[in-house]
C-alpha cells in the first residue's frame, strides 16, 4: 500500500510540472528517418502509403493553377485518378480496423454509403521556417501544467516527436495555417429526411498571429494570442447581421478564450464565455457542439489525453473537387451524409488520441477518440462517444492541399449524430467565387469588440 502511495504521489508530481523536450540524439531523427515535422520518410510494406520524397514542389503545380485570376480555388494535382478500392457495406468487416467507429457506423447504417479509397499521395511540404523552428521546438519546447500550457516553443510545430497525448494535441492547434485566411461560406443542416437547410451564409476571417513573419523567431508566451476568428452572417434573413470573435492564448489557463458577440435585437456587442466546450453550436442545430470545429479546439482542460500510438488508416485526404470546385449544394449533400461521390479517401499514418472525460468535469461527450495525420498534424476527424459509453457523434475534415501557400487546408467540416440521424456541414467555401484567400492579416483594430458592433450592424 505504502509503494502504490509513493507511485500515485510520484506521477502526480511529474504530471503537475514541465515535460522535458526530447534528446539533441532524438531530436536529429527529423529530416533523417522522419520528415521535418515528425511524420515517418518510409512509406508502409505493402507499398500503399508511398515514401514522402519532399512533397509537392512548384514544378508539379497543375497548368491550370492561376494565383493571378483565381487564388483561391486551386486545381486537382492528381486529375483522373480512379479509386483503388471501395468498401461498402458488405465489405466493410474487412476494413474496420482502418475505419473510424463513425465511419463504420454510416456503412454498416446506410446501403448507398460507401468509402472511395485512392492512391495515397504524401505532398504536404511545410515552408523552411516551419521546419527550422521545428527542430529547435524538439530539444526546447516542454508541456506545462499537466499538458494544458506550454513554454520555449518558436512558431512552427511544438513537439514533432511527442511523448503524450497532450503533445499531440498541441500540435493539431498550433498546426500551420499560414498568416491568415479569408473565405465566404454557406454552412448546411440536413435531418432526417434529408432536407438540407441553409444554417448560414457568413464572411469568415482568421488570423494566425505568430506565423506573422515578423514573429517567427520569437518565442511564444503564455499571454500571446494564438488564434483569432471572426464570422460575419449575412443569410439566411433570421441571421443576417450577427457577428461572433474568438481569441484563443498559449496559455488558455492563464489566458482563457476570450469571445465576443453581437446580436442585431440588441445593438451591442456582449462577451460570451460559453462559445466554448460542450455548449451546442447553433449554426449546426445541436448536431455538433462549439469544440468540434476543426474536430478540436480550445483547451484541453476537461480531457485526460492518452497517446494511443500510431495506426494506417483511411482518412478524408486531397479534396480539391469537393473543397475547391463542388458542382453545386444539393449535390454536395445528400440524406444521411455528405455525397459520398464526392469524397475522396487515402490510406496515411495517422496518430490516435483518447481523450477520458476527467472526474468532476462537464462534457456531453464522455470519451473521444481522435485521429491525426501524422504528415500535417490536422485532426481528420474524432468518434465521440456519450455518457452511457455509446457511440453519439462523429466530426471529419475533408482537407485540401494550398500548394501555393504550404498549408493543409480544413476549412470544409462535417459533423454526425448518429441518434438524431443528421448531420451538419461548415465551411463550405468553394460555392463562392472567392475560395479560400490567405492573406497577410488585419489590423489589430479589426480584432476589438468595437470593430464586431461594427461589422454586424445591418
Amino acid at each position: 500500500m505504502i509503494r502504490k502511495t509513493l507511485i500515485a504521489a510520484t506521477l502526480a508530481v511529474v504530471s503537475a510540472s514541465a515535460l522535458a523536450a526530447v534528446s539533441p540524439e532524438e531530436a536529429s531523427r527529423l529530416g533523417k528517418d522522419l520528415t521535418p515535422i515528425g511524420a515517418e520518410k518510409a512509406g508502409n510494406k505493402e507499398g500503399t502509403i508511398p515514401e514522402w520524397t519532399g512533397g509537392l514542389q512548384p514544378s508539379q503545380f497543375p497548368a491550370s493553377f492561376d494565383i493571378k485570376k483565381r487564388p483561391g480555388h486551386r486545381p486537382d494535382p492528381h486529375p483522373g485518378e480512379k479509386p483503388r478500392l471501395v468498401i461498402t457495406p458488405q465489405n466493410a468487416d474487412q476494413y474496420k480496423a482502418q475505419l473510424s467507429a463513425v465511419t463504420y457506423a454510416l456503412l454498416k447504417r446506410y446501403p448507398d454509403y460507401h468509402v472511395d479509397v485512392y492512391p495515397t499521395h504524401r505532398d504536404v511540404v511545410y515552408p523552411a521556417k516551419i521546419n527550422q523552428n521545428t527542430a529547435k521546438n524538439a530539444v526546447n519546447a516542454k508541456s506545462t501544467n499537466g499538458g494544458l500550457a506550454m513554454e520555449g516553443a518558436l512558431p512552427g510545430y511544438p513537439f514533432p516527436i511527442p511523448k503524450t497525448g497532450n503533445e499531440v494535441m498541441w500540435n493539431h492547434i498550433m498546426r500551420y495555417s499560414g498568416n491568415a485566411t479569408f473565405c465566404k461560406y454557406d454552412a448546411f443542416n440536413v435531418d432526417s429526411a434529408g432536407v438540407a437547410t441553409l444554417s448560414a451564409t457568413g464572411l469568415s476571417y482568421q488570423e494566425f498571429p505568430f506565423f506573422d513573419p515578423k514573429n517567427m523567431d520569437t518565442v511564444i508566451k503564455g499571454t500571446d494570442p494564438l488564434w483569432y476568428i471572426k464570422q460575419e452572417y449575412k443569410a439566411p434573413a433570421r441571421r443576417a447581421g450577427e457577428s461572433l470573435m474568438v481569441i484563443d492564448h498559449a496559455n488558455p489557463i492563464e489566458q482563457p478564450r476570450k469571445a465576443w458577440q453581437y446580436l442585431p435585437g440588441q445593438r451591442r456587442v456582449k462577451l460570451a464565455p460559453d462559445i466554448c466546450c460542450d455548449t451546442p453550436n447553433p449554426g449546426t442545430a445541436g448536431a455538433a457542439t462549439y469544440d468540434d470545429a476543426f474536430v478540436f479546439n480550445g483547451a484541453q482542460d476537461r480531457y485526460d489525453f492518452k497517446l494511443v500510438g500510431k495506426r494506417e488508416m483511411f482518412i478524408p485526404y486531397n479534396n480539391f473537387e469537393f473543397v475547391y470546385f463542388p458542382p453545386s449544394r444539393e449535390a454536395s449533400h445528400v440524406k444521411n451524409f455528405m455525397n459520398p461521390d464526392l469524397v475522396r479517401w487515402e490510406l496515411h499514418r495517422v496518430w490516435v488520441v483518447e481523450a477520458t472525460l476527467k472526474p468532476g468535469k462537464r462534457h456531453i461527450y464522455q470519451r473521444r477518440v481522435f485521429y491525426f495525420d501524422e504528415d500535417s498534424w490536422l485532426a481528420m476527424y474524432s468518434d465521440q462517444y456519450d455518457a452511457r459509453g455509446q457511440l453519439f457523434r462523429g466530426a471529419f475534415a475533408y482537407p485540401a492541399y494550398a500548394y501555393d501557400q504550404g498549408v493543409l487546408n480544413t476549412s470544409l467540416q462535417a459533423s454526425y449524430d448518429l441518434n438524431a440521424g443528421m448531420y451538419s456541414s461548415q465551411g463550405n467555401c468553394g460555392l463562392y467565387p472567392q475560395g479560400i484567400i490567405f492573406s497577410d492579416g488585419w489590423p489589430s483594430r479589426d480584432w476589438t469588440p468595437d470593430a464586431l458592433a461594427g461589422s454586424g450592424i445591418r
